[in-house]
């Protein structure tokens, strides 16, 4: 694609703009939780759903985008940049979300490497009957915490991991503290559903689990949500040129486009969320897996940049892995 389309070379680096719209969402969500203190349980849950549930969305992309360094050219910067992102989710996540997405672009589908892989065990028990795929995704942050102890390397707990855990716990103290119980609630809820029984919680399904058979393990989502979610459900255009920001991903698909018109995409995550619920075809063995390992170009400090390079005999079916 580089070859034939050497403007793309062109799009690739930071935005630092980014940092304005982290900014913005924090300050949203802060000012919700202040407004929510002293709201009955109802309107809490509510103002979760229908506007937090897509702010903390969209901090997630945010902290994609810090993960690659697309934010700043300073590594450090973008740390810092993806832990103030963090802040309102309640959860310490930036620092480990980092090094295990980088992980997850050099080793996509192996499962003693892959973070993003879920574990055999979560895909035997949960199954495909719909309710315990309901659970799956209501405790999906919970079964990604796990999945560490499987990978061949260990969360490392350095300065960033402090910093990060110190940030988070000051912020939620500070909100307890001067909003009370019912901002933190919201906070939570606002976390809980952006990765779980919502259309953006199918984000997580739409990336990589296969649809129609074939072995299509890369999906894109071309819906109108992503201009609430920082284009991230670019998912191909991201996978093939990840040092590439959210604001030019769109230009990808238009320079290129007999390269993705051909791929199966996702126009509705809402469509998709029912869809993985209540098809009993559909359960988390719906991945592609690899036997061995890819073949990737290292590049510096862990920045997964270069795409892999995959070879037809390392697949297999999803169901191998049982």
């Amino acid at each position: 694609m580089l070859e034939q389309f050497p403007q793309i070379h062109e799009l690739a680096g930071p935005t630092p703009v980014t940092m304005f719209y982290i900014l913005a969402i924090v300050a949203l969500q802060t000012g919700l939780a202040w407004l929510l203190r002293d709201c009955a349980w109802w309107e809490i849950v509510g103002a979760a759903y229908l506007v937090g549930a897509f702010a903390d969305h969209a901090l997630f992309a945010l902290m994609h985008e810090c993960a690659h360094r697309l934010v700043f050219r300073n590594a450090s910067a973008n740390r810092w940049a993806s832990m103030v992102a963090n802040m309102p989710q309640i959860f310490p996540s930036a620092i480990s979300f980092e090094r295990y997405h980088l992980q997850h672009h050099a080793c996509q589908g192996i499962h003693e490497l892959d973070p993003d892989m879920p574990s055999r065990w979560e895909a035997r028990v949960f199954g495909g009957r719909a309710w315990m795929k309901m659970l799956w995704l209501l405790f999906f942050p919970i079964f990604q915490l796990a999945r560490l102890s499987r990978l061949r390397d260990p969360l490392q707990v350095d300065s960033w991991l402090a910093a990060n855990v110190t940030l988070q716990a000051a912020f939620t103290i500070a909100i307890w503290h001067f909003m009370g119980g019912p901002a933190v609630g919201y906070l939570f809820l606002s976390f809980v559903f952006s990765i779980g029984l919502h259309p953006v919680g199918a984000r997580w399904i739409q990336e990589h689990y296969c649809f129609r058979g074939g072995e299509q393990e890369t999906f894109s989502y071309y819906g109108p949500l992503n201009k609430l979610a920082f284009n991230v459900g670019l998912h191909n255009e991201h996978h093939d040129f990840p040092s590439v920001a959210w604001s030019k991903l769109p230009r990808i698909t238009a320079i290129a486009p007999r390269h993705y018109d051909t791929l199966q995409a996702h126009r509705s995550w809402t469509a998709l969320l029912l869809r993985f619920l209540f098809d009993r075809e559909m359960s988390l063995f719906n991945r592609v897996v690899r036997k061995q390992a890819t073949i990737t170009a290292p590049a510096p400090e862990g920045q997964a940049r270069a795409r892999e390079r995959h070879l037809p005999e390392n697949r297999s079916r999803s169901t191998a892995v049982r």
